[in-house]
């Protein structure tokens, strides 16, 4: 009896793969030969830039293909496109920051930021603390009307209004005031202020109304899908231990959401502390150090930013990219605090 020889072929259950340097050398190379055809053609940087990420992904999408294979390739091309749109998308952004800091850092000391811009003599200096005390104050007291409105109002729409015809109508009027120019909720300040306190009034509060109505509608849609995102399970628990809805919702569901609540916050608060046009309609201009939101013109930073870019002197100029560096590193700050926040209160996972 004999046996059958098997010929000893030995059968690859894998497709050739790029080795894992190959994105670099083609970048590299890529690089190289843009550089070689921008000057060549006399172009700049930007060009130079573009033509290497064209010349980059056509080189890894074709040596891709001819060792890999289409798929393979298809999804480097892919991968590519979606890096590329990154750092598009990454240029305005470290333009901007760049920019600011560049022209607002020199400008920052201990004297600009605790003097104001009134002047008892010719040879005081000038600086931003009074425009840094009303964007505090403005900011606070725009949070105090709007987060027990919003948060309230997302706990009636999830918890209670489920379906119901108040609720979609609620839904509607927010998503209507999302849009809302923040012009017309200043004309709505100052026309509802001048009804009650005559013409001319100008407070700090006033700017606090304008910008809860910006702040409302995106407090109240971020804590509303929060308070979806938690598990119905959650709430079943507690009621099958007998617990009262109203203290499901303040122990259980409130405290499961609450970073991103927190988050929410954030952002709605990061939204309107950049707003220039409401606040120069109802609270105005001033060069003072004004405490007192219920009376007198009171100054926020990007209003002071504004208004120094209008004068138009290179002293001017100085102090509003001052002022804008500020502006940014508050809300740089306000962000970092909100991530504390959210860390602190989220609930453990157990892992």
């Amino acid at each position: 009896m004999t046996l059958l020889a098997v010929p000893n072929t030995s059968l690859s259950l894998t497709m050739g793969r790029l080795p894992g340097r190959a994105p670099a050398l083609t970048g590299v190379m890529a690089i190289a030969a843009a550089g070689l055809l921008t000057l060549f053609l006399g172009s700049g940087l930007a060009t130079w830039v573009v033509v290497a990420v064209v010349f980059h992904l056509l080189g890894i999408t074709g040596w891709s293909a001819m060792v890999e294979n289409r798929r393979a390739a298809t999804d480097r091309l892919v991968t590519g496109l979606v890096w590329s749109a990154f750092g598009i998308a990454l240029v305005p952004l470290v333009s901007l920051i760049w920019t600011v800091i560049s022209k607002g850092a020199p400008h920052i000391n201990s004297t600009f930021l605790t003097f104001s811009a009134f002047r008892t003599s010719l040879d005081q200096p000038v600086g931003i603390y009074h425009a840094i005390t009303g964007t505090l104050v403005i900011t606070l007291c725009a949070a105090v009307i709007s987060l027990p409105i919003g948060i309230f109002t997302a706990i009636y729409l999830v918890e209670y209004g489920a379906g119901n015809r108040l609720a979609r109508a609620i839904t509607f009027l927010v998503d209507v005031m999302t849009g809302i120019p923040s012009i017309v909720a200043g004309l709505f300040a100052f026309a509802m202020f001048t009804a009650f306190f005559g013409a001319g009034y100008r407070a700090g509060v006033g700017g606090a109304v304008a910008l809860s109505l910006l702040m409302i509608p995106i407090v109240v849609r971020s804590t509303e899908e929060m308070l979806r995102l938690v598990p119905g399970e959650l709430r079943e628990a507690a009621y099958a231990l007998g617990t009262p809805k109203w203290r499901t919702i303040t122990k259980v569901v409130l405290r499961t959401a609450l970073g991103g609540i927190v988050t929410g916050v954030t952002l709605a608060t990061a939204r309107v502390i950049g707003e220039t046009a409401p606040l120069l309609l109802i609270a105005g201009l001033t060069t003072r150090t004004n405490l007192n939101p219920l009376e007198g013109f009171m100054t926020t930073l990007p209003v002071f930013v504004y208004s120094q870019f209008q004068k138009g002197t290179p002293a001017d100029f100085d102090l509003a990219w001052g002022a804008a560096l500020v502006l940014v590193f508050m809300v740089l700050l306000l962000n970092i605090a909100a991530r504390v926040i959210g860390r602190i209160f989220a609930p453990r996972t157990g892992r």
